[in-house]
């Protein structure tokens, strides 16, 4: 099958689902749901703030009337919360988000690593895993960069960014240095945090304003990472640190 066909049957699958699944095949009705649901919420995500339903129907590529019927659902169960006619992701999808952990310790583990890092240095501190060929952030702490760079918890960015290439392995070992590379005026510093076995689960990074010392700042992450890596060593308590108090 050829990558257009199924392109457009999943863009069918989508819009089926968006308007109640009448016309999805009965096989496949719920998922078309589902994924109707997912396109609504990404939708919302990436305005980054509040959408009107005409926004999402544009988004989404299906009629008002349609995604209207959704997000009534999507409020009624507190994935999507309304304010007059604008809509935003709601409080029960966020506690769900806050229950996911892409290594077992990793986000408790990080905790006061990350605040420490960012109080011995002063920058942006963002924790990464990898996802679908994507450097997702899952713990962060704004820095003296957060005018320019905000960091926050969720963002996905592409893998030619230090941490991105940190989580891929370093070729030559040691922290991957970004002097300017990516953005004007922002540097990085940024290594791989591992598993006890050794096993890379995650970036570590730092950013700062052009003209810092990044062999200083690739120190301080570094032994941000190991603590990090002890941490998950001991093993975290169940219980002991809510996902919901991670540094934003």
């Amino acid at each position: 099958m050829d990558t257009g066909t199924t392109t457009a049957r999943r863009a069918a699958r989508v819009t089926a689902g968006i308007a109640g699944g009448r016309d999805a095949a009965p096989g496949g009705r719920g998922r078309g749901v589902l994924e109707g649901a997912f396109a609504l919420l990404d939708a919302l995500r990436r305005t980054g703030d509040e959408a009107g339903v005409t926004e999402l129907a544009l988004a989404c590529g299906v009629p008002k009337g349609s995604v209207h019927r959704l997000l009534d659902q999507l409020v009624a169960v507190g994935a999507v919360e309304r304010r007059g006619s604008r809509y935003r992701v709601g409080p029960q999808l966020y506690r769900l988000g806050q229950a996911w952990e892409p290594h077992p310790g990793l986000r408790p583990a990080a905790r006061l690593p990350v605040q420490r890092l960012r109080a011995a240095t002063g920058a942006s501190v963002v924790l990464t895993v990898l996802r679908e060929d994507m450097a997702i952030t899952v713990g962060s702490v704004p820095g003296e960069l957060e005018a320019v760079v905000p960091v926050r918890d969720g963002t996905a960015f592409h893998l030619d960014t230090a941490a991105g290439r940190a989580l891929r392995g370093p070729r030559q070992g040691g922290a991957v240095l970004d002097r300017e590379d990516v953005m004007d005026g922002v540097c990085c510093a940024a290594l791989p945090v591992r598993a006890p076995d050794g096993r890379i689960v995650a970036a570590l990074a730092g950013l700062v304003p052009a003209g810092r010392r990044l062999d200083a700042l690739a120190q301080a992450v570094a032994e941000a990472g190991a603590a990090i890596t002890r941490v998950l060593a001991r093993g975290v308590p169940r219980g002991t640190v809510p996902p919901a108090a991670l540094v934003r």
